[in-house]
């Protein structure tokens, strides 16, 4: 195999939580809203969450606008820079970071409809 031509997925997600290390402050508040100025620049599609952001595009965007990031936290004088990410690829469809929360929430929409029909069973005496 000719490892040298092999390409990347098409397509990715990656969840992401940047980390300045020795800023000397245990907030890193300011940091966030410098990436996240920088995702709503890229134009990719992202989301930002309590321990991270979820970034969505193509492998070579993403993992770019991952590197960018740690560029804008490095420029405000952080020194070192640590990223914990978890990525994921399909290849039998596309499928989105919302298109995975709804197809979950539609599950359990499902259970709250079959609790409320079977309360409302047990109240008729059926």
């Amino acid at each position: 195999m000719e490892y040298t031509h092999i390409k990347t997925p098409e397509r990715c997600y990656a969840d992401f939580c940047l980390i300045p290390v020795g800023t000397g402050s245990v907030s890193v508040a300011e940091e966030v809203a410098a990436v996240q100025r920088l995702l709503q620049a890229s134009g990719l599609t992202y989301t930002m969450h309590s321990a991270g952001t979820t970034v969505e595009g193509s492998w070579d965007e993403v993992m770019r606008v991952i590197g960018q990031a740690h560029s804008v936290v490095h420029s405000k004088g952080v020194v070192r820079v640590q990223t914990s990410m978890r990525v994921g690829t399909r290849t039998d469809k596309k499928q989105t970071a919302r298109d995975k929360v709804k197809r979950v929430e539609g599950i359990l929409a499902k259970d709250s409809t079959t609790a409320t029909e079977s309360t409302s069973l047990k109240k008729m005496n059926v």
